[in-house]
């Protein structure tokens, strides 16, 4: 009889990259050319292929190391006062509040809708009531898409930049016919991954253009400009992508939507079957005004209340299934933002926080390990049950 110690852990996250045979083409093409950074052909594919899915032109977006960079240079490009006040949500994971501060400017942090788990229009009104906002940083929440048809009216009504950190929402937010800013993440974990990367997409005059010639040390690469080729523009930083990226990127892209329609369809089985083991008794991110997740990565499931995720949480550690307190805790509670952020009321982000699991996520996860999972869901709902 085999004991839980004897059991293989169910890993909370595997990443879906292609394989070695997937990119061998690719990386003869850019070893052929020997081509291998700043701005080279693979690059130069993968962001032309951005640029038609958006159907944007070419200079209203580009690619960047990875999204947290992304948000400083775009903060950067935005051309705010140093020490501007950038509202974001309580609820968000660490890279979007250390994104401003880095970039010289202090987050205020805000609450999220109860259901969504997103920072919205009404609530960043409500913020910028109580007192001065600069700048705003919605977050798409697990992926979760914003309605950028209300944040444009926003921006309209207040005169406030907004950029939307849609790290995790690639192929889920669209600009949607509106003008807006989205910086996205290619990270190995994230719906189209290319290892690591960034794309950032704006519609704001000269944005795009400004964060890439930021990505290249602020160095002047125009012609046209009204300085030599070469010269300093400005203070930025080593954020290109690489061409190894942009292969990896490229491949994972001829496959989006396959393996998007795959991960819709188990994130829809495995909820569920988790719903139906706890008595459907557990509380799921709601679908906001633009729409469902088209591809997603995470599965997180909300407890009726602290106690109940405890017990969920110590009976899938009992039986090697591992899970994640996404975004715990929150960024107020954190001893290296504390000082540097301000904080306004956030009762939903906190029951979030203290209620929030996430359970296993991955292509590839086995029958055997999906009934692991709602049999620990069942067991801990009965327990729980039995304790009312």
């Amino acid at each position: 009889m085999t004991t839980n110690q004897e059991l293989p852990w169910v890993p909370l996250l595997v990443p879906d990259m292609p394989s070695p045979q997937e990119l061998l083409p690719w990386l003869e093409r850019m070893h052929a050319v020997r081509h291998y950074s700043n701005f080279g052909p693979l690059v130069q594919e993968l962001e032309k292929a951005f640029a038609q899915q958006f159907a944007l032109e070419s200079e209203q977006l580009t690619t960047v190391a990875n999204a947290t960079q992304g948000l400083e240079l775009v903060l950067q490009a935005l051309d705010l006062p140093t020490g501007s006040r950038i509202l974001l949500p309580a609820f968000t994971f660490v890279a979007t509040a250390t994104a401003v501060v880095r970039a010289g400017h202090q987050p205020v942090l805000a609450d999220v809708d109860a259901h969504t788990w997103m920072l919205t229009p009404e609530i960043a009104r409500a913020a910028c009531e109580c007192m001065r906002i600069d700048a705003v940083l919605p977050v798409a929440t697990f992926g979760m898409p914003h309605d950028m048809r209300a944040w444009q009216q926003f921006e309209r009504d207040t005169g406030l930049a907004v950029v939307i950190d849609a790290a995790a929402a690639y192929g889920s937010q669209w600009l949607q016919g509106a003008e807006g800013t989205l910086v996205f993440s290619l990270h190995t974990t994230k719906s189209l991954p290319a290892g690591e990367g960034g794309l950032v997409v704006s519609t704001r005059p000269g944005l795009g253009a400004k964060v890439r010639q930021l990505s290249n040390f602020g160095i002047n690469l125009d012609p046209g400009a009204a300085m030599p080729v070469g010269a300093l523009a400005d203070l930025g930083s080593n954020a290109k992508m690489s061409e190894y990226h942009a292969a990896i990127g490229l491949v994972s892209l001829q496959k989006w939507e396959q393996h998007a329609h795959k991960r819709r369809t188990l994130q829809a089985d495995l909820i569920r079957e988790i719903c139906l083991a706890s008595g459907h008794s557990l509380a799921w991110q709601a679908q906001g005004p633009a729409g469902p997740q088209m591809a997603p990565t995470l599965l997180c499931v909300q407890l009726p209340d602290a106690a109940a995720r405890t017990t969920v949480e110590r009976a899938c550690q009992e039986a090697r299934i591992m899970t994640r307190r996404w975004y715990q805790p929150l960024l107020q509670h954190m001893d290296v933002l504390q000082q540097q952020c301000l904080s306004l009321d956030t009762p939903n982000a906190v029951q979030l926080a203290q209620t929030l699991l996430g359970l296993p996520f991955f292509w590839g996860i086995t029958l055997e390990q999906r009934q692991r999972i709602c049999d620990v869901v069942a067991r801990a709902s009965a327990a729980a049950c039995s304790l009312k």
